[in-house]
């Protein structure tokens, strides 16, 4: 029997994930994590980093925030923008390349018990807009998705867990997962 764990430290998204699967189990371990606009690359690396060190089938996710007037930035590394300008200077940012236009991107690797690596993607189009709404969740107070007058922050995280590229990503992994033939039902 194949255990599937999600390697994160981050409660939120752990909760976010076992709601869709609920067999899933929490790997809070610290791997090293390079640097990369590609998300891609960072979970692939995390992942065969996993793998040296534990037995069993592991996801990893990277969410970024992909600025269009940006080129994309700053993607993968908005958590080290919001530590250098905070969520007001990622606001303030976004609109002095343009007019806020973003998409929110989740990419989740999986490592399967083969050894091999799969890729699924989520992603909500909408805009960044100055702060609205509490949240222990990053970026939420800025992003409000297309076809929304609130933010992530402001729809709440039952809203926003039903509509956001997190569980866009998540559903086309246990579609992947249902289609296989592992020795656990998810």
């Amino acid at each position: 029997m194949h255990k599937l764990f999600f390697i994160t430290g981050n409660k939120n998204k752990f909760l976010e994930v076992k709601a869709i699967l609920p067999e899933i189990e929490q790997l809070d371990i610290d791997l090293p994590e390079i640097q990369s606009l590609d998300p891609q690359e960072v979970i692939k690396a995390k992942l065969l980093a996993a793998k040296e060190r534990y037995d069993g089938m592991f996801i990893v996710e990277d969410t970024g925030l992909y600025i269009t007037a940006m080129n994309g930035f700053p993607g993968p590394l908005v958590k080290f923008v919001l530590k250098s300008v905070g969520i007001e200077g990622l606001a303030q940012l976004a609109h002095a390349f343009g007019d806020g236009v973003a998409e929110a991107k989740t990419v989740v690797g999986l490592l399967d018990a083969r050894g091999e690596v799969h890729f699924f993607v989520g992603v909500v189009t909408g805009k960044i807009v100055l702060p609205m709404g509490d949240s222990n969740f990053g970026w939420d107070p800025v992003f409000m998705p297309d076809g929304y007058d609130k933010t992530f922050a402001e729809l709440g995280s039952g809203v926003k867990n039903e509509i956001s590229m997190r569980r866009k990503a998540i559903d086309s992994l246990k579609d992947f997962i249902a289609d296989k033939v592992y020795n656990f039902n998810l």
